[in-house]
């Protein structure tokens, strides 16, 4: 079967899933999260042979390992997608003009859903579980070092579809390849639309290729700031916590910045990571005051915007040295990507307006960037974090993969 057969069979089965009642969608699902269980040492078997193809020490391996803790967490939030109420049928807009037509806005489904994305097999399933409770068909474009992670679920998804009288097109896996990225980009008329969860470049790719509406996510340069107000036993927690709970995911922290009064307390709140070895590459002022850790490099002026733009993914991190807040929040305005910064501080009044002032989907006070996730923000799970303006931004749930249209009841009106 050619990619185009596949878009096809996904737009027609997405016709039949609009219709199916909420009732019976959240027992399908329901089923599925049963049947992840079942299968778990079937899905770790094959999650076994992609992670034969990547290096332990790669950073990304974590984010490519399955496990049966992770898997019954998995299971476990599809299980709470399904109590979730349903996006749609929503009435988001009713009122009766002045000639008598009625017009209400309602919620629906936008059809097929494409999602391109790298190693991270988790995604298959959490895809599956929004589209699939909002309505939506999906079609999904996993990347070569997930394959096998990725066929052995959706083969699970399908059987378990299948004993519930689901055609199992509603979900579709194309091949690992560059020409089925390309395709899924050009399928107009069969993918309403397309979103990518991967690394910079892949976003950038999807962006500038794509022929199909795209929904810009994933990709964070996130920042913390220490204020010189900022507790540094809180912010000893909260930047341990939000660059080393999981280097890999793009809700780590990527640079630190220390207001020039606080250099002191600077050792204390990267000690923490001493033992998981982060690098940290500082400024000459941060570099100084922390002459004692053993993994700091003093970052050459020639390179700066070259550190301070990068998204690391890794065991890595900036550290740059500001005099104010308007010189932390113009460092932010340079090199964020809108995805999530973060203010510690014990005044109020600094950290309102850094919330305001600082141009990103979500902005933290006292808290790490770590919780931005669909899940930790009781959306069940998540398809993407938009890092866009424009329709959704930030976690992405079931109510954000929804559209809407116009219902119009008349009695014979017509336009003078």
């Amino acid at each position: 079967m050619n990619n185009t057969d596949i878009f096809r069979k996904a737009r027609a089965a997405s016709a039949a899933l609009a219709l199916l009642d909420d009732e019976r969608r959240d027992d399908v699902l329901r089923a599925v999260a049963d049947a992840i269980e079942a299968g778990t040492p079937r899905l770790l078997e094959a999650n076994a042979l992609d992670l034969q193809r990547m290096p332990a020490d790669n950073p990304l391996y974590d984010r490519l390992q399955l496990t049966a803790a992770r898997l019954a967490a998995i299971a476990s939030d599809m299980r709470h997608v399904a109590t979730l109420p349903s996006p749609l049928g929503r009435v988001l807009a009713d009122r009766t003009l002045p000639n008598g037509l009625h017009l209400r806005k309602q919620s629906v489904p936008f059809g097929v859903i494409g999602v391109v994305y790298e190693a991270r097999p988790n995604v298959t399933f959490d895809v599956f579980a929004l589209c699939f409770k909002s309505g939506n068909a999906c079609v999904l474009k996993g990347g070569r070092d997930a394959d096998e992670s990725n066929r052995a679920a959706v083969a699970m998804i399908h059987d378990a579809l299948r004993r519930q009288g689901i055609d199992p097109s509603v979900v579709q896996l194309l091949p690992a390849t560059h020409e089925a990225t390309a395709d899924m980009l050009g399928a107009v008329g069969y993918i309403d639309l397309c979103i990518p969860r991967g690394g910079k470049r892949l976003i950038e790719f999807v962006r500038d290729n794509a022929r199909v509406p795209v929904i810009e996510t994933g990709a964070g340069v996130v920042h913390a700031y220490f204020d010189k107000d900022g507790d540094t036993a809180m912010g000893v927690r909260i930047i341990c916590n939000a660059k080393t709970r999981r280097v890999s995911v793009c809700n780590a922290l990527d640079c630190l910045l220390i207001h020039s009064s606080r250099l002191a307390d600077l050792p204390a709140l990267i000690a923490p990571m001493e033992p998981k070895h982060v690098e940290v590459l500082a400024d000459s002022r941060a570099a100084e005051a922390l002459s004692g850790y053993p993994y700091v490099t003093a970052i050459d002026e020639g390179r700066a915007d070259e550190v301070y733009s990068t998204e690391f993914m890794d065991y890595r991190m900036a550290v740059r040295t500001v005099d104010s807040l308007d010189e932390a929040l113009a460092h932010i305005a340079r090199y964020g990507s809108g995805h999530s910064e973060c203010i510690i501080t014990a005044c109020a009044a600094t950290a309102r307006e850094f919330q305001q002032r600082a141009d990103a989907a979500c902005v933290y006070w006292n808290a790490p960037t770590s919780f931005t996730d669909g899940a930790q923000f009781g959306l069940g799970a998540e398809i993407g974090i938009s890092t866009q303006k424009l329709g959704p931004r930030g976690p992405m749930g079931l109510e954000e993969i929804t559209t809407y249209k116009w219902l119009i009841d008349g009695d014979g009106q017509v336009r003078e």
